[in-house]
């Protein structure tokens, strides 16, 4: 089977890869929806979050395929690499992936035409924009669990 898809837009951001890779928290930056696909943008305004769904146009090519890692951005927390588990991609939100594709939430700033600024970026500058959905609040769930390695793991934020 081929799936061919169509980038909707762009996103655009003055953060360096450093700050991306640093996991920044309030990355500003707008999404660039290409002239085409703005009429797919009328009634977005007003809603506070939206997921964007991106291409991982930048990944190195060791990082598409693999499908267990170690999370890696404990190490900068104090982990030893080798003390950390190999963890299947689909628990993590590692960029490693089968598919290079990206799914994040933002806080929906506001919109100029077809670019929407937005807060809370990870993805790099230019990266393509495949599909942009708006957060809704039945999305959310108000009970969830996570696994014991990842309450192990996690820092006072809840994340690992």
């Amino acid at each position: 089977m081929s799936i061919d898809l169509t980038p909707i837009g762009v996103v655009h951001t003055q953060a360096s890869k450093a700050d991306v890779r640093a996991e920044k928290p309030d990355i500003d930056g707008e999404v660039e929806v290409f002239a085409e696909f703005a009429p797919g943008l009328e009634g977005i305004d007003g809603f506070s979050h939206l997921f964007l769904v991106c291409y991982f146009d930048q990944l190195e090519p060791r990082q598409i395929g693999p499908l267990q890692v170690r999370p890696r951005r404990l190490v900068r927390r104090g982990f030893a690499l080798e003390d950390l588990p190999h963890l299947g991609v689909f628990a993590l939100d590692s960029p490693t992936r089968p598919n290079p594709v990206g799914l994040t939430l933002v806080q929906f700033l506001g919109r100029e035409g077809a670019r929407l600024a937005v807060r809370g970026l990870d993805c790099f500058d230019e990266t393509p924009v495949l599909d942009i959905k708006a957060y809704q609040a039945d999305y959310g769930t108000p009970e969830f669990s996570v696994p014991d390695w990842y309450v192990r793991l996690m820092d006072e934020s809840g994340h690992i």
